[in-house]
């Protein structure tokens, strides 16, 4: 089965607006062609962000001139006779190593043993060594001319594969932004439909040319196509996409459409509502605009929003990718924001900018620090990472980690520190008792924290510092607690913020916290002291949860 005659007529592709067009055809088809998609899109990132060099040596390669906003550009005309041939090599290479007849399908639906087949004859096309990890090998174009691909880009073309032999019951299973971790033994994986894999291969287009520079063509490109699947839903149950599409638009707004802030709030909605709030880049996605725009108790939120979802998860060594976004964020982001708007908060006062009116950029910043709901962010961010830790068979905090919060803990002063009110929640024997789970999905999730017993009624709510959408949100989260007065009794209404601590160590850390004067070494030894909560034995999983136990990876032991 070759390229139809629709395909065809759009070909050749000489700018943006003709890929876009390739794509709004594919798409509005039940089944757009993965293999045909990803070959144009990897031919256009070769010749734009790996090889800009014309190549004037290269048969049947040309590029297309067109006047950019400063100077003449050239854009990689992909031809039919080009793409046509790779796209054939694909299949042909997939069809003549895979004999469906072995594998028979009396009702309709791919096994495992045949899509492992599939995969097998990927693996063992691909060139013994290379780095995986290398940047633009996440296409079929790189498969087929390079024999390189990277672990995201293996699934991908499996995908591509089975599509290609007409299993189109096989579908590609996203952990966030990548194609295996630890988010699917939680069960909230993205369950991808066809469009949304074409949403995938978009959302991968890598336009580094090299660590300061990117292609503006590619930009544009990826831009473009995220708003034709917006149009069409497609992104609806897509959160890394939204969060993409949002990064973009904040770099070059486009007219008419809607501002960074509503689609990084429209991600996190999307995790709410079809994924349980289970996701941590939509968080990710919120606070580093809020950095970049030094919007410092907005992003120190959506970094403790962020960190308040890991804690139900338990961290192996398995779980790299996100221990980097966590230790870059605690370790270099935060405590060089937080140095920044001290810095520009001092100079401001240095200079007598006291000026009635809006607050300037420095002085927002400077004000923060003055906070005492932002300092209680900072603290639910490093408790729910201690959470986190608690129970998994690997450490995450170690010496570098108490270095960093030290110094962070010390832009605040004691003052303001004390303004929050900490408050350690106690967890039940009963509760610690039902942290195992027959369900293979619980593997890496602890169970459910119970704020009250059964037969007990439910404590009433507490009002949240913030109101976000309540769609999907879990009432077990710790959350910032107004000021509240009373009914009754003695004791009069705390000042500030009411923080309730869940992790051990930042229960043993509360008035260290809020002591006038930081001590920096007792802080210390307590977050990289072993953690106090033993590992749970786990229970067998049972032969009826078959569904998502293949995924299951093994846990280390101690």
């Amino acid at each position: 089965m070759g390229l139809k005659g629709a395909q065809k007529a759009l070909f050749p592709l000489r700018s943006v607006p003709d890929v876009v067009r390739l794509f709004e055809l594919e798409l509005r088809r039940e089944q757009p062609d993965l293999v045909l998609l990803s070959l144009v899109l990897g031919f256009v990132e070769h010749f734009l962000a790996v090889n800009r060099v014309l190549p004037t040596n290269v048969p049947g390669i040309s590029f297309e001139p067109a006047q950019g906003p400063e100077s003449l550009t050239y854009f990689p005309v992909a031809d039919l006779s080009i793409v046509g041939a790779l796209h054939a090599r694909f299949t042909a290479q997939i069809r003549g190593a895979v004999d469906l007849s072995l594998y028979p399908r009396p009702d309709g639906y791919s096994s495992r043993e045949l899509v492992k087949k599939v995969s097998d004859v990927i693996w063992n096309s691909l060139s013994r060594s290379y780095f995986k990890d290398r940047a633009h090998i996440q296409s079929l174009f790189s498969f087929i001319t390079g024999t390189k691909l990277d672990s995201s880009g293996v699934a991908f073309a499996v995908v591509g594969a089975c599509q290609a032999l007409g299993l189109l019951d096989v579908h590609l299973a996203l952990s966030e932004d990548h194609a295996w971790s630890w988010l699917y033994l939680k069960g909230s994986y993205l369950r991808c439909t066809r469009q949304m894999e074409v949403a995938f291969m978009v959302c991968a287009i890598n336009p580094s040319i090299d660590l300061h520079t990117d292609s503006l063509e590619l930009l544009q490109l990826q831009q473009k196509l995220l708003w034709v699947l917006f149009d069409l839903g497609h992104l609806e149950r897509y959160p890394m996409a939204l969060g993409n599409l949002a990064d973009l638009e904040e770099l070059e707004p486009t007219p008419g459409r809607p501002d960074p802030l509503f689609l990084y709030h429209k991600g996190i909605n999307s995790a709410k509502q079809y994924y349980n709030n289970e996701h941590i880049y939509p968080y990710m996605y919120l606070a580093g605009y809020h950095c970049r725009n030094k919007n410092v108790k907005e992003a120190l939120e959506a970094w403790a929003d962020s960190a308040t979802v890991i804690q139900d998860y338990n961290y192996c060594r398995e779980d790299e990718e996100i221990y980097k976004e966590f230790f870059d964020v605690a370790n270099d982001v935060i405590p060089n924001l937080l140095k920044e708007v001290a810095s520009l908060a001092d100079s401001a006062e240095e200079k007598g900018s006291g000026e009635r009116g809006e607050p300037s950029p420095s002085q927002a910043g400077g004000s923060a620090l003055h906070d005492p709901e932002c300092f209680a962010h900072l603290l639910r961010f490093y408790d729910g990472i201690c959470k986190w830790e608690e129970g998994s068979p690997t450490p995450v905090l170690h010496v570098g980690w108490a270095t960093f919060l030290v110094q962070s803990l010390s832009r605040f002063e004691g003052t303001v520190r004390q303004k929050v009110t900490l408050v350690s929640r106690e967890v039940d024997a009963n509760d610690d008792d039902d942290q195992g789970s027959e369900d293979p999905r619980e593997g890496r999730r602890r169970g459910p924290r119970r704020e009250s017993k059964p037969e007990e009624p439910p404590l009433p709510k507490k009002v949240t510092e913030r109101r976000r959408p309540s769609s999907g949100q879990r009432t077990d989260r710790p959350a910032l607690e107004k000021e509240e007065v009373p009914s009754s009794g003695p004791s009069p209404p705390p000042e500030g913020p009411i923080l309730t601590f869940q992790s051990e160590k930042m229960k043993g850390m509360k008035e260290l916290l809020v002591a006038a004067k930081i001590n920096s070494s007792a802080i210390k030894l307590q977050l990289t002291a072993q953690s106090q909560v033993q590992l749970k034995k786990q229970k067998a999983s049972a032969p009826r949860d078959y569904t998502l136990s293949f995924l299951k990876r093994p846990r280390k032991s101690l």
